[in-house]
């Protein structure tokens, strides 16, 4: 379970969470897809209709037992969402006298009794309650740094939270990587950027980086993945590429079953 998180917005979070869902999707794998931000940018970028929706993931983090329609089954094939609208703006009220308040997300995915291989979590561009619950239900953080220099500043912050969060709630909490986006092979400051984060995480900084691209910031207008927008883009080959160094990572294989639905069931009723 991986939660995509910076505070920072703008740095391709929402495009990552459903490029790489839809990537994952395409090659066989069960993916869900939650979308923990009150913007509800993944749910619309995944072609969902926010007016027409019933329960949203605000109902499920208020009631896991009482939705019935979620999660929101095959918004592509073989993936699944938990989508969000303006609503869930007001959980941190709503949630302000609740016992363990922190776990509200992970309650809400051991309550789901469907089979998913892989979750992601689309994360709010800030560090307040929501993305705590999201750094409390994953067992592992996926960082979109922008290449801009002020990035730098906000990883220092990120990573001080990621390890309070280890202290207090998830001892168990790990990053996945850092994916350096919106790259400009025009300018010397990306490539200074993706060498300073290589030189700080040379562990964790991943391999492939996602260029910056109109096609990516035009594909959720028409409630399209970049693979269905324009698969010729540089960006859908980025993005299929993040896919395949993602399975890499996790040890799965295409046509394989390595990945083990209850392993997420078992992830999702932690704490």
């Amino acid at each position: 379970m991986i939660a995509v998180v910076n505070q920072k917005g703008g740095v391709g979070k929402t495009t990552t969470t459903v490029n790489l869902a839809a990537n994952i999707a395409h090659l066989g794998f069960r993916v869900l897809v939650i979308d923990a931000d009150p913007q509800g940018n993944a749910t619309s970028s995944l072609g969902i209709n926010k007016a027409e929706l019933g329960e949203t993931l605000y109902d499920a983090m208020i009631d896991p037992d009482g939705v019935n329609e979620l999660p929101v089954a095959d918004v592509r094939a073989n993936l699944s969402l938990y989508p969000a609208t303006p609503d869930l703006a007001a959980i941190e009220i709503e949630l302000v006298d609740q016992h363990a308040r922190e776990h509200a997300l992970a309650r809400v995915l051991a309550a789901n009794t469907q089979p998913f291989d892989l979750c992601l979590i689309d994360c709010p561009p800030s560090l307040g309650l929501l993305t705590v619950n999201a750094l409390t239900a994953c067992d592992q953080v996926l960082v979109p740094l922008q290449c801009e220099f002020l990035a730098l500043e906000g990883l220092g912050q990120l990573l001080a939270t990621i390890e309070l969060i280890r202290r207090g709630l998830n001892p168990d909490l790990g990053i996945f990587g850092v994916l350096m986006t919106m790259y400009d092979a025009r300018t010397r400051l990306s490539a200074h950027v993706v060498e300073e984060v290589r030189r700080y995480m040379p562990d964790d900084i991943l391999k492939t980086i996602i260029p910056r691209s109109i096609r990516l910031a035009e594909a959720p207008s028409y409630g399209q993945v970049i693979s269905e927008y324009d698969p010729e883009s540089r960006g859908a080959t980025a993005y299929e590429a993040l896919a395949n160094e993602v399975l890499e990572r996790l040890g799965w294989q295409v046509g394989t079953e390595a990945h083990d639905a209850s392993s997420f069931e078992a992830m999702a009723s932690t704490g």
